[in-house]
């Protein structure tokens, strides 16, 4: 049969639609198979550190005399403060460097002392240790703990005894093994305590609390927030007893001299703080004897980081701590680590020069 006769018997649909399906069987033919299209890639491996398991960091405490971080469990014991004797043959001291806090207080003769207290880093000996006053109940009576000094008039003893604090006195049965007299200094200059071996005889005693607010580094302390830039501390407590903290950026704290001086430690290396913190507060006088007035209010300076901020102290009970509040009304926070309180009578002074311009 010829395409002519084809044509007769199927007609043009017919022929299209032979037409069509050879096309579509050449266009099927044309086309990979789909599991062909991409062949399948293997998973990458995960990489070592993503199936480490993270370390967890060991758990810290915060120094609550500094504000420091510190390992979990390591500052889990008492604190020691003692009387510290400031008279010249009683210096230098020992161990006034490694304190956290040293209060200094008017005394007798317009001279001072001060109330040392260690807890980061207690000493294998400190000293020498001097008599108790009527004003050392209400300055260590917040921090619990042990207190040694060297003895003192009986009615200022019987109130230090009331206080929840441990009372270390040289010549007791109980203090026997560790006061002893050092033969380097002349008596009365010369009572030292072996501090790690006091504090390891009352392992029962409990941790102190936080004295004061802390931040996190120096630069958050609000003295350097909202403070006035400060190139020292000129202090005066009488005509006798008066000094300077100068701040040294280098060692980022201010270093201590007393009567244009420096304050050196038993190593020869001048004294230093990170914080100087200034209460301005009443004398009272009992038979000659100055008392700070400790429970009360009144204005105050926290110096860190080489800036002041002004503000207000308060104290509203013996057991009470210091609470520290800015003109602003926010609480003051002290930059982490070791602080002295300059406890300045208010017939004293106190100035805060900038450093000198350019």
């Amino acid at each position: 049969m010829n395409v002519r006769s084809l044509r007769r018997i199927t007609g043009h649909g017919a022929i299209i639609a032979v037409v069509l399906s050879v096309a579509m069987l050449a266009g099927c033919a044309a086309d990979p198979e789909p599991e062909k299209t991409e062949r399948a890639r293997p998973s990458p491996s995960p990489s070592p550190s993503a199936t480490a398991p993270r370390e967890t960091p060991p758990p810290t405490d915060t120094a609550p005399l500094r504000g420091l971080i510190v390992p979990e469990g390591t500052l889990d014991h008492a604190s020691i403060a003692a009387k510290i004797d400031n008279h010249p043959l009683a210096r230098p001291q020992i161990a006034l460097d490694r304190t956290d806090l040293v209060f200094e207080e008017l005394v007798e003769g317009g001279m001072t002392r001060y109330v040392a207290v260690w807890h980061s880093d207690i000493p294998d000996v400190m000293g020498p240790v001097r008599s108790i006053r009527p004003m050392d109940p209400d300055i260590i009576s917040p921090l619990g703990g042990i207190v040694a000094y060297s003895g003192g008039q009986e009615r200022f003893v019987a109130l230090m005894r009331q206080t929840p604090v441990y009372n270390a006195i040289h010549g007791q049965p109980d203090t026997q093994a560790t006061f002893y007299r050092s033969d380097a200094k002349r008596a009365p200059h010369n009572v030292h305590v072996k501090a790690n071996e006091l504090l390891a005889e009352h392992a029962d005693l409990a941790a102190p609390r936080q004295q004061f607010g802390f931040a996190a580094d120096i630069p958050s302390s609000t003295a350097v927030r909202i403070g006035a830039l400060t190139a020292a501390v000129n202090y005066r407590f009488s005509d006798y007893s008066f000094g300077t903290w100068t701040w040294d950026a280098t060692a980022a704290a201010f270093l201590r001299s007393q009567r244009s001086a420096a304050d050196v430690d038993a190593n020869g290396a001048q004294l230093r703080a990170t914080n100087v913190v200034v209460l301005r507060v009443p004398i009272t006088e009992d038979f000659d004897i100055p008392k700070t007035e400790m429970i009360g209010s009144g204005e105050a300076w926290v110096s860190s980081g080489g800036a002041t901020v002004h503000g207000t102290w308060t104290k509203k009970s013996a057991t009470g701590t210091i609470a520290l509040i800015a003109d602003s009304g926010v609480a003051i926070k002290l930059a982490p680590g070791n602080s002295w309180i300059e406890l300045i009578p208010l017939a004293g002074s106190v100035e805060h020069p900038a450093p000198a311009a350019g």
